[in-house]
C-alpha cells in the first residue's frame, strides 16, 4: 500500500473511530509500527491529527485564528450559546470564557437579565456593554490574540480574587481519552485558574469539538458539571462520555 493510501486510511479511521492505535493498524496492514508512526507524524504536521501516546486522535478544527473561527459552525455555536445562557440566572455571578462561542453566549443573554459576569475577554466584555443590568468585571493581562483573551501571570493572579457560581468554559477539543483540551499552554493554565474560582464549570462544545483533541489539557472530564453540545445523539463519542459519568446537556 502506498503512503498516500495509508494516510487516507488513517484519516478514514480517525473520522470513524475517533482514534487510531498505531500497533493495531500496523498489524492489520502487515507493516512496522514505525511506518504508521511516520504517517501520523506527517498528518500531524499538516494539522490533520493530534498525536498521542500509541497513536493519534482527530485534530480540532477550532485551532484557526479568531477571525477565521468566527465563520466556523456559526449555527452550532448559537445553539450551544442559547442553552448556556440559561445557566446564568438572575442575581448570579458567572465567569465567561473567551472565544467565539463565549461571545455568542454574551450576545444570547436576555436584555432584562440582572447578573454579574467576570471575563478575561475584552470582546466578550464589549458585547455585554449592551446589557443594562449586567455588571461586568474584566480581568487584565497579556492578550492572547488567537482567542482575544488575557493570559499569563497577571491574569491568573487577577482570577484568584474572584468567586462565581458558574464558569462557562470554552475548549477546542472534547475527547473521552484526551479530556478537555486547547491549543496553547498559557490559555489552558488560565482556563484552569478560572475553573477553580467557580462552584460549577460547564463546557461550551459545539458539534465540531466533540471527539477532537488539541495539544494541551485544560481539565479532566470529571472536573466539570456538564458538557453543553448540539452534537447529534447518534455520535458515539457522547455515549463514551456518558459512560465516564459526564453529564451531557443537549443544546
Amino acid at each position: 500500500m502506498l503512503a498516500a493510501q495509508r494516510r487516507t486510511l488513517l484519516l478514514d479511521r480517525l473520522a470513524r473511530d475517533r482514534r487510531v492505535i498505531a500497533k493495531d493498524i500496523a498489524a492489520e496492514l502487515g507493516l512496522s509500527e514505525d511506518s504508521i508512526r511516520r504517517d501520523l507524524r506527517d498528518l500531524a504536521a499538516a494539522g490533520l491529527c493530534q498525536r498521542v501516546y500509541g497513536g493519534a486522535l482527530p485534530a480540532s478544527p477550532a485551532i484557526a485564528d479568531y477571525t477565521a473561527r468566527q465563520a466556523v459552525s456559526v449555527d452550532s455555536k448559537q445553539r450551544v450559546a442559547v442553552a448556556a445562557a440559561a445557566l446564568i440566572t438572575p442575581g448570579s455571578t458567572a465567569i465567561l470564557d473567551g472565544g467565539t462561542t463565549a461571545l455568542a453566549v454574551a450576545q444570547a443573554l436576555p436584555a432584562t437579565l440582572s447578573a454579574t459576569v467576570i471575563t478575561h475577554s475584552p470582546t466578550v466584555a464589549a458585547a455585554l456593554g449592551t446589557h443594562p443590568h449586567v455588571e461586568i468585571y474584566l480581568l487584565g493581562g497579556r492578550v492572547f490574540k488567537h482567542s482575544m483573551v488575557a493570559c499569563g501571570a497577571a491574569a491568573v493572579e487577577a482570577a484568584s480574587a474572584v468567586h462565581a457560581d458558574v464558569f462557562l468554559l470554552g475548549v477546542t477539543g472534547v475527547h473521552p481519552d484526551a479530556g478537555l483540551t486547547t491549543g496553547d499552554p498559557d490559555e489552558a493554565a488560565m482556563k484552569r485558574a478560572l475553573a477553580q474560582r467557580a462552584a460549577d464549570t460547564y463546557v461550551l462544545a459545539s458539534a465540531e469539538k466533540i471527539g477532537a483533541a488539541s495539544r494541551f489539557t485544560v481539565l479532566p472530564l470529571d472536573a466539570v458539571a456538564g458538557i453543553i453540545t448540539d452534537a447529534p445523539a447518534s455520535d458515539d463519542t457522547l455515549d463514551h462520555l456518558t459512560a465516564r459519568g459526564v453529564p451531557i446537556l443537549r443544546a
